[in-house]
């Protein structure tokens, strides 16, 4: 992203945080503008986490951003680290959300390659900047803040999940030899290493690299109908 505009299975680990549950009942409590309000809010949390780390952010910067008060702030999250959970929640969606039709199409190699060349295809189209909302989100709280980390770390099993399931189809239909958990892994491993690279090296290379890497692999493992 630019510098100014960066931006199904039940998972054990959001279980155990109570994290969807929590977020959807107060969400589902507000009324329709509070809903757009509280949204407001994230959706500039989210901005100024992005291009700033959510240390540096402050609760003062958010309020201006969104252009609301101190108190309607305070009215939607208790403190900033429930505002930093809500986050990461909407920073898991859109990623997720922007992968949404390749998702579909991964239980064929034509469908995995199609997602390779949409990721891609966005990192181009980005710049090579901003490397993976997720992902630096992760680094930022994975030494200091427990519940951020598992929240994030519940984030990327709902990324490998996706990944998971159309290596399940292919697995099920015996079409596929490999593991399908390990690879659906060892693909998100090889997808944020590629992110990280190239948000390093301003060049799509590193990203097609890991992506052709783990899916000609899976290739070698498929079996011809």
């Amino acid at each position: 992203m630019t510098h100014n505009a960066r931006r199904k299975m039940g998972c054990p680990i959001q279980k155990m945080l109570g994290l969807g549950s929590m977020d959807t009942t107060r969400t589902r409590q507000l009324t329709r503008k509070g809903q757009e309000t509280r949204q407001r809010i994230v959706a500039a949390a989210a901005q100024l986490m992005y291009e700033r780390g959510a240390t540096e952010a402050t609760l003062e910067d958010v309020r201006a951003a969104a252009g609301v008060s101190g108190s309607q702030v305070y009215h939607y999250f208790d403190d900033k680290q429930a505002l930093l959970l809500a986050v990461i929640e909407y920073q898991t969606q859109a990623v997720l959300e922007l992968q949404q039709p390749p998702f579909a199409k991964l239980d064929t190699m034509a469908g995995l390659r199609q997602w390779r060349d949409h990721l891609v295809e966005y990192q181009r189209r980005l710049q090579c900047r901003g490397g993976c909302p997720i992902g630096s989100l992760g680094s930022e709280v994975a030494e200091n803040n427990p519940e951020a980390r598992l929240a994030v770390a519940s984030g990327f099993l709902r990324w490998e999940n996706a990944i998971r399931e159309g290596l399940q189809a292919m697995h099920t239909r015996g079409e596929l030899n490999g593991d399908p958990e390990d690879l659906a892994l060892a693909t998100l491993a090889a997808l944020q290493g590629g992110l990280l690279l190239t948000q390093l090296q301003r060049r799509v290379r590193p990203l097609e690299v890991a992506l052709d890497s783990m899916l000609d692999h899976i290739q070698n493992l498929t079996v011809e109908p």
